[in-house]
């Protein structure tokens, strides 16, 4: 089964290039172009990864990574050309797993995917073992 990308960013040139580049790397891509469209689609389509601009006419992409967080535990990525301490902090505090700054090679991106997708499948087996109740039985001792 492919990963599911959801890719939000205003700039249809962008989103357009990382369909291809995530469709040739055998992921499922869902884009829009708006913030406000990119929290629907992660109620509705539970992508397993969110691909985030921070900046947008109808919502500030600090807002929209809030938001997200706050709806579901997937890993949110921004990709942003904006790169400053401060831009960086801000975004990571609002929720995001990792920043990403514009320009990057196709294959430290995949990287950074990879990377997040793994750890969140991991913590996630991890949480479900948790809660399962043990199998062993213990005998009695008399």
């Amino acid at each position: 089964m492919a990963f599911k990308v959801l890719t939000i960013d205003d700039d249809s040139s962008m989103t357009e290039l990382l369909d291809v580049l995530l469709r040739n790397y055998g992921m499922e891509v869902i884009s829009c172009d708006s913030g406000t469209k990119g929290i629907e689609l992660a109620r509705t389509e539970h992508p397993d990864i969110i691909i985030l601009d921070l900046m947008w006419p109808d919502k500030d992409g600090w807002e929209v990574c809030k938001i997200l967080r706050a709806l579901t535990n997937v890993p949110i990525a921004i990709l942003s050309a904006l790169d400053n301490t401060e831009t960086i902090s801000t975004a990571l505090d609002a929720g995001a797993d990792d920043y990403i700054v514009k320009p990057i090679s196709s294959s430290i991106l995949m990287a950074h995917i990879k990377t997040l997708t793994h750890r969140h499948m991991v913590e996630n087996d991890t949480s479900a073992m948790m809660r399962q109740p043990s199998k062993i039985r213990h005998k009695r001792m008399h």
